[in-house]
C-alpha cells in the first residue's frame, strides 16, 4: 500500500469514527453537527478542491462538481448524515479501485525480476560496488557468474553464456565473447565478463522495460469512464432543474421562496447518483482482486472489461506455455550403451558447470556425482565440457566441439525441431546423444482447449525463440 493510500485509509477510518459518533449524538445533542462536519471534511475535503481546480481549467461539469453540489446541498438543507454518507462511500470506492490497480502493477514489476541492484565498477584496477545510476558511458564494469547485467555494453574481456529469456523469450542461453553486445537485465551464467558500457542506466534496455511496466496506463473501463461522461451531461441538467425548482414555484405563487429553495436542495441530494458512483469501481476492484488470486495480473478496469469481448488470446511462450527451463526428454545411445550409462557419462562431464543445459542433465541423472575421481576438467563456454574420470576422457557438447576433438558422429535426426542436442563421447568414441527442450507445461494443452470451449475463436503465441522451436510447441499444444 502506498503512502497516499495509507493516508486515505487513515482519513476514512477517522471519518467513520466521527460519523458514528455524530449519529449517536444526533438524537440527544444539538452539537451533533460538529462531528458530522469533521467527518465530511476528513472524508472528502479534496473533492471540492478538485472541483474548483477543474473549474479554473474550464472543466466544470464532472463527477467532482456533482459530488460537491450534492453534498453541499445536503448540508445546507440540514441533511448532514446524507452528505457525509455519500462522500464517505464514494471515497471508499475510489480507494479500492486505486489499490487494486497499484497492487497489480507492483506484482507485474516483481514478477519480471530483471532490475539490477548494483554494478561492479572497475577503476584503475580497483573494483567498487555502486548503484547502476552512478555508472557513466565508457566505464568498465565487471559481471560475475550469477549476476544480472546492470547496463548495456560491449564485452572487452571474457567469455560466458547469458540467460536472456526474461527479455527475449529465447530459452537457449546467448553466448558472448570479446566484441559482443550485452543487454541489461540478462543474467551471466558462468564466465567472468568485463564490459564497457554504451548507455546510461536511464537509457538501458532494462530501464526502458521497467518504465513501461511501472507507468503502464491504468485507464478506467468504459463503464467507469461512463460516469465522467454521464456527469458532464447529467450535472448541468440537474443544476438547471434545481434552479427551476427554486425559482418557478415562488414566481407562480404556489409556495414561498424558502420552501422552494429547500425543495431544490432536496432535489440535488436525491439526484446524486451515489449508487452508480460507488458500485462501478467496487465491482472492478472485486474482479481485479479475484483475478490476482488466480495468478492473473490486470493493469486496470479497461483491460478487465475487454476480456468479455475477447476473440483472440495471445500467449508468451517461455515460462507461460512452457516450463521456462531445459529438461531431458529423450536420448539415443549407441548399441551396447544403456540410457542410464549415457546420462552418467554426460553428468560426469557437466557436474562442475553452471550452464542450464548442464544443470538439466544433472537433474535427469538424479544421482550425486563423485567429484573426487574427476580430473583435467575443462569447459568451453557455449560449446561443451570435458573431464577425465577413472582414466576415461569424456567429452560432452555440440557436434562441432566433439568433431574438433576427433570424434566421428553419425547423422542423427532429432525427435522434435524444438530439441537441443548434446553429444557424448568417451576416449574419442561416440557414445550417443541427449535431447533437451523447454517442454510445454502439463496443463497448457488443456488451457487452450478450455479457451476454445469458452468461445475464443483463435489462439496465438508470441515468442523471441526461433520459428522452428515455436512452431513445434504450437503444434504440440494445439495453438492456432
Amino acid at each position: 500500500m502506498t503512502k497516499k493510500q495509507k493516508k486515505m485509509v487513515f482519513r476514512l477510518a477517522a471519518s467513520a469514527v466521527f460519523f458514528a459518533a455524530a449519529v449517536v449524538l444526533e438524537k440527544s445533542s444539538a452539537l451533533a453537527w460538529i462531528p458530522f462536519i469533521l467527518s465530511y471534511l476528513l472524508a472528502g475535503y479534496d473533492i471540492p478542491l478538485k472541483a474548483c481546480r477543474n473549474i479554473t481549467k474550464g472543466q466544470v461539469f464532472d463527477e467532482n462538481f456533482l459530488m460537491t453540489i450534492a453534498t453541499f446541498g445536503a448540508i445546507v438543507a440540514g441533511a448532514l448524515e446524507e452528505a457525509v454518507a455519500v462522500m464517505l462511500f464514494y471515497q471508499v470506492g475510489e480507494l479500492f479501485s486505486d489499490y487494486a490497480v497499484n497492487k497489480s502493477r507492483r506484482s507485474i514489476k516483481e514478477l519480471m525480476d530483471i532490475n539490477p541492484e548494483y554494478a561492479n565498477l572497475l577503476k584503475d584496477g580497483i573494483e567498487e560496488q555502486v548503484d547502476p545510476y552512478e555508472v557513466n558511458v565508457g566505464d568498465t564494469i565487471v559481471i560475475r557468474p550469477g549476476e544480472k547485467v546492470p547496463l548495456d555494453g560491449i564485452v572487452i574481456r571474457g567469455n560466458s553464456s547469458l540467460d536472456a529469456k526474461a527479455l527475449t523469450g529465447e530459452s537457449v542461453p546467448v553466448e558472448v565473447g570479446e566484441g559482443s553486445n550485452v543487454v541489461s537485465g540478462s543474467i551471466n551464467l558462468n564466465g567472468l565478463l568485463e564490459v564497457k558500457t554504451t548507455k546510461l542506466f536511464d537509457d538501458s534496455t532494462v530501464a526502458k522495460i521497467l518504465e513501461l511496466v511501472e507507468n503502464a496506463s491504468s485507464r478506467k473501463a468504459k463503464a467507469e469512464n461512463f460516469i465522467t461522461r454521464f456527469a458532464r451531461v447529467y450535472t448541468p441538467v440537474v443544476c438547471f432543474a434545481a434552479v427551476i425548482v427554486a425559482v418557478l414555484p415562488p414566481l407562480a405563487g404556489v409556495v414561498g421562496l424558502g420552501q422552494s429553495i429547500y425543495s431544490a436542495l432536496c432535489f440535488l441530494v436525491i439526484s446524486c447518483p451515489c449508487a452508480l458512483v460507488i458500485s462501478v469501481p467496487l465491482s472492478f476492484f472485486a474482479g481485479i482482486g479475484r483475478a490476482s488470486r488466480e495468478g492473473v495480473l490486470v493493469k486496470g478496469g479497461n483491460h478487465l472489461e475487454t476480456l468479455a469481448e475477447a476473440q483472440i488470446v495471445a500467449f508468451d511462450k517461455t515460462g507461460t506455455l512452457t516450463e521456462g527451463r531445459f529438461s531431458v526428454f529423450d536420448s539415443l545411445p549407441v548399441k551396447g550403451i544403456s540410457r542410464e550409462k549415457l546420462l552418467e557419462l554426460a553428468a560426469l562431464a557437466e557436474c562442475r558447470s553452471t550452464h542450464p543445459i548442464a544443470q538439466s542433465i544433472l537433474a535427469a541423472y538424479g544421482k550425486p556425482v563423485n567429484g573426487e575421481k574427476l580430473s583435467a576438467y575443462r569447459e568451453v563456454s557455449g560449446y561443451g565440457a570435458s573431464v577425465t574420470a577413472d582414466g576415461c576422457n569424456i567429452v560432452v557438447g555440440k557436434r562441432n566441439y566433439l568433431t574438433e576433438e576427433g570424434v566421428c558422429i553419425p547423422e542423427i535426426s532429432a525427435p522434435s525441431s524444438a530439441a537441443t542436442t548434446v553429444y557424448v563421447a568417451a576416449d574419442g568414441v561416440y557414445q550417443g546423444v541427449i535431447f533437451l527442450r523447454d517442454a510445454p507445461k502439463k496443463d497448457a494443452k488443456e488451457a487452450i482447449s478450455t479457451l476454445k470451449a469458452l468461445g475464443i475463436q483463435e489462439t496465438a503465441m508470441l515468442s523471441g525463440d526461433s520459428k522452428e522451436v515455436a512452431s513445434a510447441i504450437a503444434r504440440e499444444i494445439g495453438l492456432d
